[in-house]
């Protein structure tokens, strides 16, 4: 299959804007650098040509930017798909499942908001190759974290979350107003 292996350089490039995206669009795989856009065509061609279901792996390291190149991978299909305007796609996929987003999300040594969960995307395409919807799965949640988190590291952002509305009644139950330190 195809795989792409993420690396984050921590700081906006412009390789990721809309004229990169036509740039790669219609091309064969190695007829140009390397990069996320080329695996999305790649994948989107094959589609096409096979007419069969084709997965994109996006691996890497604890804040490697996995999650950002799905996002780049899914700007790519709604622009060559031509519902980029019409649905944006990418935002309404990304932002179906905020709560899980909260309870599945820690702050580690590399990243602020780095999810401990991995996320299986599933774009759907109708006759002629344009998105009409997608459905988003979490796996593998980080049980761990739940007692233990290294140094410099924080739990899930739902327990601070949770923490932080102690006083409210519907929240009164929990014994939450028993933490008097939290590490930020």
């Amino acid at each position: 299959g195809i795989v792409l292996v993420a690396i984050n350089p921590y700081e906006q490039l412009p390789i990721y804007e809309q004229d990169v995206i036509y740039a790669y669009s219609g091309q064969n795989m190695g007829d140009m650098d390397p990069h996320i856009f080329a695996v999305a065509e790649e994948a989107y061609k094959q589609m096409a040509r096979d007419e069969k279901n084709q997965s994109i792996i996006v691996s890497g390291e604890s804040g490697a930017g996995k999650t950002v190149s799905a996002k780049y991978a899914m700007r790519f299909f709604a622009t060559v798909g031509g519902s980029a305007s019409d649905t944006n796609i990418e935002a309404k996929v990304l932002a179906s499942s905020p709560i899980m987003e909260a309870i599945g999300n820690a702050r580690t040594t590399r990243n602020d908001n780095s999810s401990r969960f991995g996320k299986y995307i599933q774009i759907g395409f109708d006759k002629r190759y344009h998105i009409i919807g997608a459905n988003m799965r979490t796996y593998l949640l980080e049980k761990s974290r739940v007692v233990f988190q290294a140094e410099d590291e924080r739990n899930y952002h739902i327990f601070y979350q949770l923490c932080a509305s102690a006083s409210l009644p519907e929240f009164k139950d929990l014994g939450l107003s028993k933490y008097f330190y939290l590490p930020v």
